[in-house]
């Protein structure tokens, strides 16, 4: 149960985060395919060692780097899958302990937890010329890291794929991998592409109920609107019936899932305990036409809550799930 309280107090923190401006270089260096596709071998490119770099983070604060960073410190899960997506994981010293992807991360320092109170003195330690942090750390804390004389730079949540596309490329600028970003930002863009080419024409559009946290099953927890997972059920062609509520991540009455009915139900939670066939079992589900239908699904919540790459793979998995006739031959 703490590891589910503990998730929902991590979604809704990055869910406040995002209403952070977007984050932008005002000057840049000038300078992998899938999500799935990770290099940490790819070296920096050469900067003028005379050059600063002075970009605004999402906090508008003005960060100033004297060179592509070539230490940093991870203190979100999103923003290290980010690092060693475009090719800048051999720069990576320290990582949050929630950072278990791609595996490669789980080599790399931990600096321990960054709920609450930052460990300071470990990530001082690793000596980084640049620490990195997301919605899901405090203004407060990356306070007490400037406190220190550390260089942080903060990318607020994004609310849309464009979003994340600009938040990998700000990366590559500041460590010097800006051709990679480039390069993995434009095959994203072909595979969103290609998911709205089929998703536009069709007519059918099942609705969906979305579980991140049945601790109470007469009334879970559900992702509401202005979340990806909202956003994503949309691009693949469902809608989601937590949509209509009125925040984005919210208690959903079983009385309010049995009139919605829904054709679909999926289990963000399945990885802290929820199994498709403790479904049926719970008390009052077992009429649910997705559980007569058996259209219940397991899902890694991982690929919608984490803001990077692997948020394309979250909706072309979405779309196998909603229309499995436009799922790839095994």
């Amino acid at each position: 149960m703490f590891r589910k309280t503990l998730l929902l107090t991590l979604l809704i923190t990055l869910l406040l985060a995002g209403c952070a401006p977007a984050s932008s270089p005002t000057e840049a260096p000038v300078s992998s395919p899938q999500a799935a596709s990770v290099s940490t071998e790819s070296p920096a490119t050469e900067a003028p060692a005379d050059t600063a770099i002075l970009f605004t983070d999402s906090l508008g604060r003005e960060v100033k780097l004297a060179a592509p960073a070539q230490r940093v410190v991870s203190l979100a899960p999103s923003l290290t899958e980010i690092l060693f997506a475009i090719g800048a994981g051999s720069q990576v010293v320290g990582r949050d302990e929630y950072s278990n992807y791609p595996e490669q991360a789980l080599g790399m320092e931990s600096i321990g937890s960054t709920y609450q109170t930052l460990n300071t003195e470990a990530i001082l330690a690793l000596d980084p010329d640049l620490v990195v942090a997301a919605g899901i750390n405090s203004p407060e804390q990356i306070k007490a890291l400037e406190d220190l004389g550390v260089v942080v730079y903060f990318f607020g949540n994004p609310v849309d794929f464009e979003g994340m596309y600009q938040h990998l490329e700000i990366m590559g600028e500041l460590t010097s991998h800006a051709q990679e970003a480039g390069a993995l930002v434009e095959s994203l863009k072909v595979r969103v592409q290609a998911v709205e080419e089929i998703i536009a024409p069709l007519s059918y559009r099942p609705t969906v109920f979305y579980e991140i946290d049945s601790t109470d099953t007469t009334k879970p927890w559900t992702s509401g609107p202005g979340t990806f997972m909202d956003t994503m059920i949309a691009m693949a062609g469902g809608i989601n019936i937590g949509g209509a509520l009125s925040d984005s991540f919210a208690q959903i009455s079983l009385e309010e899932i049995i009139l919605q009915d829904p054709d679909f139900i999926i289990l963000g939670d399945a990885k802290w305990g929820a199994t498709i066939e403790s479904i049926g079992q719970r008390p009052g589900w077992e009429d649910l036409s997705a559980v007569k239908n058996e259209k219940i699904f397991a899902f890694d919540d991982d690929l919608a809550t984490r803001p990077g790459p692997r948020l394309v793979d979250g909706l072309e998995a979405l779309v196998a799930i909603l229309h499995p006739e436009f799922a790839p031959a095994p």
